[in-house]
């Protein structure tokens, strides 16, 4: 009972760390929100494609509770994209040469703005934002009929997509505004600005102009203007690298240990077992004959190895 015991007690024990990691890995309320979002206007944005033309726009509605968000459907062939870009699109301008992977035959891209939403589903500690948070994603056009679609994978081989900036607040005085990009995780990397109102971009995501008003300097970006990828980006800040390499490496080395109790325990649980059994053999033994000699009862041999030979007998 008691190995059972132990047994169950590292049973749940693994339990409870996994349930731990999984929750370890859902990172802030912000990032999860903010792709919740990506979700319910996706589905809202393909609602305006009642009677849907390839390379018109379709203007979305968003429920009540997030009003002020205003959502723009262009449904493209992505030959077309490839080969013509898109000259004008709300504020973005797509140049020739993007590519979509995986390859689709139809494709559609969801602007988003979210105005007055922007600091509560984009929340960057330290900044003020100039613009809103303008949103730009790829989605198959296979099925408009479709929610929680994947976004698709967007690949400028060329020029940068830009992006002109409607209504800029004005820069603080000794402040230099900068560009601000979100790839797909939430996570922002800076830029400067190609022009007062302008920013360049490879990669589908949420874009926006934002002040430095901590007085603390943020984490330069791997380049002034991203590089073209394959995929969205993935790049994380600082610390959210560090604590997520802190978190897998106690995680792991919590399940090694977990881990190595449960196999030290199973083969110590097996040597009990198998003593256990060869005492039990032992205690059984096998049965002697019984014989009376006498008034009492004793032992006897089944048998001899050998036959008895007289000393003085001798075989002719």
């Amino acid at each position: 009972m008691e190995s059972i015991h132990h047994f169950m007690i590292i049973l749940v024990s693994i339990g409870v760390l996994s349930a731990y990691q999984y929750k370890a890995q859902s990172t802030g309320g912000s990032m999860t929100s903010s792709r919740s979002l990506d979700a319910l206007l996706q589905d809202y944005a393909f609602r305006a494609f009642v009677h849907p033309r390839t390379g018109k726009p379709y203007d979305g509605q968003v429920p009540s509770n997030i009003t002020g968000i205003k959502i723009s459907a262009l449904r493209l062939r992505s030959g077309s994209l490839y080969n013509r870009g898109v000259p004008s699109f709300k504020e973005f301008h797509i140049p020739k040469g993007v590519i979509i992977q995986p390859y689709v035959e139809r494709l559609v891209l969801v602007y988003q703005n979210l105005d007055n939403w922007s600091s509560t589903y984009y929340n960057l500690p330290g900044f003020t934002y100039l613009t809103p948070v303008l949103g730009l994603l790829a989605y198959d056009a296979a099925n408009l009929s479709a929610n929680n679609l994947p976004e698709l994978g967007v690949v400028v081989s060329k020029s940068p997509i830009s992006i002109n900036f409607t209504n800029v607040s004005m820069v603080p005085s000794g402040l230099s505004a900068r560009c601000v990009y979100f790839n797909l995780d939430g996570f922002p990397e800076f830029g400067d600005l190609v022009s007062s109102s302008a920013c360049l971009t490879y990669r589908q995501g949420h874009f926006s102009i934002v002040v430095n008003t901590s007085g603390i300097a943020p984490s330069p970006a791997p380049s002034e203007v991203p590089s073209p990828g394959p995929s969205p980006g993935h790049a994380k800040s600082n610390t959210s690298k560090v604590s997520k390499i802190v978190g897998a490496v106690v995680g792991g080395f919590i399940a090694l240990v977990l881990l190595a109790l449960l196999v030290a325990w199973m083969s110590r649980y097996r040597q009990k077992s198998k003593v256990a059994e060869m005492e039990k053999r032992a205690d059984v033994g096998e049965a002697l004959q019984m014989a009376r000699v006498g008034n009492t009862q004793a032992p006897v041999a089944s048998g001899t190895r050998t036959q008895p030979v007289l000393e003085n007998e001798y075989v002719a």
